[in-house]
């Protein structure tokens, strides 16, 4: 099909490596090159990810440093300040040159923690040379491109003279933070009647920040700011529970079919829209795991996690939607929607670890942000969330998203992934459901799908919807009288055999008498 045709041309194309002006490949950030920024006490803490440089001593120590002092805003704030940006001795190398000394208030600066941002378009390591010459325990860079979202990247040296130098005399941490992220740090303490003069002058900062190495702890990378939000967290799960996931879905998939016309909104699997009958799901295995409310100790950390990172509330998911792609398999072009239960958005978690060159990447082909389509390589741990609607709730058509072709021969990819609907869910949903599908493991028997279709159907989505919940709730009150019904009976039953006993044996013990 035409579909497959561009999945192909796209997976052809990926073989020209990160390089590829074609798409935007993600990941680029590693657990190597991520750090924290950190304030506050145990009940109200405030975090930020930063990206290490890389150059001078960190890179040999995997960005393993720890950090806790105060944090100063530098002046000037870029490191140059309007009058003068360089030193314009030409017996001087460039790297000299572009050098302007030490800050204005390098006393301030002295031991703690300075902010500055790349707004003067300084090199990475000139900026760490102006922040160690000052003083500085450490250097946060703010970039400052408006265009960027959270993007942020590791600071390099820039020439050979840059690297020789970092690595004689940078040994202090050096870290970049988004724009979005400075503002964050620079205005935390600030209140309605703070006045704006004093937040730029740092009157805004916490008194004090801890900036670690990042290490297994979750962090963000930006792949696209707006129209569709799309980005990464790293370390989202860890690897034991990728394989109890995966454990717990074995036995259980069925293979996905979409080419019936028919919409199944438990599960979130909508039928094709693909051209003559062909499905969207191509060759994809699927299992709900309805876990709910009475879920263990792995799905509810999990969950926990995933609110603690993303901000939606838990009361807002869906079961995991477990997914197993062998070679051959795809997801064609689609949107994430259910109608009987609007998607805010998408998580999507790779459990395991494909290598590159055989497929199965998550490709968004219509990002409107005026750069060129994303593409997301399968790592085990990592997870991808995109926004299905803007910020009024409205349906978003730039978030089209593609499982691209699975093409090793003995690749799978499993995936899980977790919706989060516009509205909270009930406890038919969360609690009754999973308590049905408990005796299966997880999985519901395909009867409930069946019948929340039909209501469906017969009564529209919010009237079908309304008498779904209400027999679910009221199944475990009916069975429970079944179960009653069928106790009374048997007791009842019990006691008659008992009194027919005895009558009996009464009856004999008469009979023996006259016959003496």
């Amino acid at each position: 099909t035409m579909m497959m045709l561009a999945t192909t041309l796209v997976l052809a194309s990926l073989a020209l490596g990160k390089s590829d002006p074609l798409y935007r490949i993600f990941p680029q950030r590693t657990s190597e090159e991520a750090a924290v920024i950190e304030w506050g006490h145990s009940a109200i803490i405030s975090a930020l990810d930063g990206a290490v440089a890389n150059f001078g001593p960190q890179t040999s120590q995997g960005a393993n440093f720890e950090v806790e002092t105060a944090p100063v805003l530098a002046n000037p704030i870029d490191g140059v300040g309007r009058w003068k940006k360089s030193n314009d001795d030409e017996t001087l190398s460039d790297f000299d040159q572009e050098y302007p000394g030490k800050l204005k208030n390098a006393a301030a600066v002295e031991g703690n923690m300075v902010i500055m941002t790349d707004a003067a378009g300084l090199s990475g390591v000139t900026m760490a040379r102006i922040a160690k010459e000052s003083g500085a325990a450490a250097l946060m860079v703010v970039n400052t491109d408006q265009n960027a979202g959270d993007f942020i990247y590791s600071l390099e040296a820039e020439s050979e003279e840059e690297a020789k130098y970092a690595e004689e005399n940078i040994d202090i941490p050096i870290v970049m933070v988004s724009l979005q992220a400075g503002n964050v740090i620079t205005t935390a303490m600030a209140t309605d009647a703070s006045d704006p003069n004093e937040i730029n002058r740092g009157a805004g900062l916490p008194d004090r920040v801890r900036l670690y190495a990042g290490g297994d702890r979750p962090f963000f990378e930006d792949a696209v700011s707006k129209t569709p939000v799309v980005y990464l967290i790293h370390n989202m799960l860890t690897s034991e529970e990728c394989d109890a996931l995966i454990g717990m879905a074995e036995g259980k998939y069925d293979r996905v079919d979409d080419t019936t016309g028919i919409n199944n909104y438990l599960d979130n699997t909508m039928a094709s829209t693909e051209a003559n009958g062909e499905p969207t799901a191509v060759n994809v295995d699927r299992v709900t795991l309805w876990k709910g409310g009475i879920a263990g100790k792995v799905i509810k950390d999990v969950d926990e996690r995933i609110s603690q990172v993303t901000g939606f509330p838990p009361e807002h998911f869906s079961d995991f939607q477990m997914n197993k792609h062998v070679k051959g398999s795809a997801h064609l072009p689609h949107f994430d929607v259910n109608e009987a239960n609007g998607v805010m958005a998408t998580i999507t978690l790779f459990l395991n670890d494909v290598e590159d060159g055989d497929g199965g990447e998550l490709f968004y082909p219509n990002p409107l942000d005026g750069g060129t389509p994303v593409i997301v390589r399968p790592r085990k741990g990592l997870a991808v969330v995109h926004h299905n609607t803007d910020e009024n709730y409205v349906f978003d058509k730039s978030t089209i998203n593609e499982e691209l072709v699975v093409t090793g021969s003995s690749t799978v990819k499993y995936v899980a992934k977790k919706y989060v609907y516009l509205n909270p869910q009930p406890n038919a949903m969360r609690v009754v459901l999973p308590l049905i599908a408990l005796p299966f493991g997880g999985k519901l028997p395909g009867i409930f799908s069946t019948l929340y279709i039909a209501l469906i159907d017969k009564f529209g989505v919010e009237t079908g919807v309304t008498y779904f919940q209400k027999v679910i709730v009221m199944l475990p009150v009916f069975l429970l009288l079944v179960l009653a019904s069928a106790v009374s009976d048997a007791v009842q039953k019990k006691l008659k055999e008992g009194k027919d006993g005895k009558k009996k044996e009464t009856n004999e013990k008469t009979t023996k008498k006259t016959k003496k």
